[in-house]
């Protein structure tokens, strides 16, 4: 994928990545639909994005992005802290996870994670 490449859709994101981060991306993308299938699809930072709640801002989205080796799923710090446990055989950062695309992604536990921060984000 060309670092000049700017993306308007989601799909036009996943459509540009390498097969196996293209099917990870699909995978990870059906997830958050299914935990929350209001959220509005849209491009932040040149990566898919998914506002849980209107009207979206970057701080009420959960972000996705394709690598050579991984898919990045970005949360929010507070559900990395939330699922610490459940998510130390992963790599993270402090509001991010990373998948290895030779590994199955743990569906329940992504559709547990955003679920989660809908939750928080429809308290405030």
């Amino acid at each position: 994928m060309s670092e000049s490449t700017t993306f308007t859709t989601v799909d036009a994101y996943i459509e540009r990545q390498l097969e196996a981060t293209k099917l990870k991306l699909q995978e990870l993308r059906a997830c958050i639909r299914k935990a929350a299938p209001d959220a509005i699809e849209l491009i932040n930072y040149n990566i898919p994005a998914f506002a849980l709640v209107q009207p979206g801002k970057r701080d009420q989205q959960i972000m996705m992005a394709g690598y050579a080796r991984h898919v990045g799923l970005y949360p929010h710090p507070t559900v990395m802290e939330h699922f610490a446990e459940e998510l130390k055989g992963y790599k993270q950062g402090k509001g991010s996870v990373q998948f290895p695309l030779d590994q199955p992604l743990p569906e329940p536990l992504i559709i547990k994670m955003v679920q989660y921060r809908k939750k928080l984000l429809s308290k405030v």
